[in-house]
């Protein structure tokens, strides 16, 4: 099976780069799956959980807050605001960020603890 290189990229730091077999995010226009020799596109990012099947056949799942994703010639950019693995998260702390922003009617704030809850528990 053919193979891409992936650059995963927050603001502050380069999260995770690799090779992977396929490589799942949400986009405005939805879900899109890519693998090698997928036709190049750009696209606005939608916060939600990123998953990278590695071709060492790990999973890398991380939790992407806004920002772009680009593929051309077998190389997939993911140049997000802001990014993190889901062993990065705290579980606990997400929780707590969850009720505190349904407590606050934060929207934004509900959205990005419920990615990063989601995030989390797609890689266990």
């Amino acid at each position: 099976m053919a193979d891409l290189h992936v650059e995963l990229v927050a603001a502050d730091r380069n999260v995770w780069s690799g090779e992977a077999h396929l490589v799942v995010a949400r986009t405005k226009s939805g879900d899109i799956g890519i693998m090698a020799n997928h036709e190049p596109l750009l696209g606005v990012l939608q916060s939600g959980p990123v998953t990278i099947r590695t071709s060492e056949g790990g999973t890398v799942v991380a939790a992407v807050h806004g920002g772009f994703i680009s593929f051309a010639d077998n190389k997939l950019s993911i140049l997000a605001e802001i990014a993190e693995l889901a062993e990065e998260i705290d579980v606990d702390r997400a929780e707590r960020a969850l009720q505190r922003a349904k407590a606050e009617s934060d929207e934004n704030g509900e959205r990005r603890a419920e990615v990063r809850l989601a995030a989390a528990a797609g890689a266990h």
